[in-house]
């Protein structure tokens, strides 16, 4: 549910991306990319460009979709006409309504716009790095579909862990299962000693860790590592609230029984807890059984501790 309490300064700060925005695209300039053609101009030419041949929009049609005021618009388009750019064409079906296509110099023009536009942009991204140019796109995934550009067609990848993401883990962790769980501060030290563990220990032909990455973002993690020569251990699985409901979590289950029978393992185990419930019926879906079960006090809580393990 939305908060109808909207600060002033998330209303400043919109407002300051947005002056940002404008400069960084060149929307104040009368001309866009060094040509006779203003922004919105170029955007009627992209609209038009990139339509089905048989969902022709009329003047109409168009302007709800830019939601640009009629008589402006009708205007844009007379000198685009005038230019030689587009046609209106009468429609099979209604002589009454003329359909906006491009015409060939249109198109020529278009790709030449197109492909300045491409090259501007690629400037713009070339000092950064492929990290640092994921989580701008990302935040410009979650900007549109937060504010009800596109719909929620989010995916996940698996990679192997960068420089910063096994401490961005342990972060991660601790601060959700305290938050969902009331764990305290030790299980931020349970953790570290596993994640150190695991570095200072790595064995790459027994061991692994996946990282899950959305929209440039982590968002959940598991390791494999070894317990002995024929048992390999699942540790750590967690997915973040934003991936939930995507099949993210048995994902990373999958990759975990995958690799550790390709390791040459015969057994793989692992440690819970049976609040974690959502976590138990992935293990449960995967083949996993419940071994043993034992009570302690652990992370400030009263807790049930789980061994589940399957053969391989």
């Amino acid at each position: 549910m939305s908060d109808p309490a909207v600060r002033d300064e998330d209303v400043a700060a919109v407002r300051q991306f947005n002056r940002f925005h404008t400069r960084l695209v060149g929307a104040l300039n009368e001309r866009m990319l060094a040509t006779d053609y203003t922004l919105a101009q170029v955007r009627i030419l992209y609209e038009l460009a990139n339509v089905r041949p048989d969902a022709l929009p009329s003047a109409r049609e168009l302007g709800d979709v830019l939601q640009m005021d009629a008589g402006y618009l009708s205007r844009l388009l007379s000198g685009l006409e005038s230019d030689g750019l587009l046609v209106r064409t009468p429609s099979p079906e209604n002589a009454k309504r003329l359909a906006l296509a491009l015409s060939d110099r249109g198109r020529e023009v278009y790709a030449g716009l197109n492909e300045a536009s491409a090259r501007e942009v690629g400037a713009l991204l070339a000092p950064l790095s492929q990290d640092e140019r994921s989580q701008v796109t990302g935040a410009m995934a979650r900007i549109r579909r937060l504010l009800g550009d596109t719909p929620d067609t989010r995916t996940f990848i698996l990679r192997d862990p960068r420089p910063g993401d096994l401490g961005f883990v342990v972060h991660r962790q601790a601060a959700l299962y305290a938050q969902e769980y009331g764990f305290d501060w030790t299980f931020e030290g349970l953790v570290s000693e596993i994640v150190g563990k695991f570095i200072a220990q790595f064995d790459p032909a027994h061991e692994r860790c996946w990282i899950a990455e959305m929209e440039g973002e982590v968002v959940g993690s598991v390791f494999v590592v070894r317990q002995d020569d024929e048992v390999a251990k699942l540790r750590m699985l967690y997915v973040d609230p934003a991936a939930r409901g995507r099949g993210l979590g048995r994902a990373l289950v999958d990759e975990c029984l995958r690799f550790a029978r390709g390791a040459g393992y015969r057994r793989i185990v692992l440690w819970t807890n049976d609040i974690l419930v959502s976590a138990r019926r992935i293990y449960e879906a995967a083949g996993f059984e419940l071994l043993e079960e034992e009570r302690h006090h652990s992370f400030g809580q009263d807790l049930v501790g789980q061994i589940w393990g399957r053969n391989l």
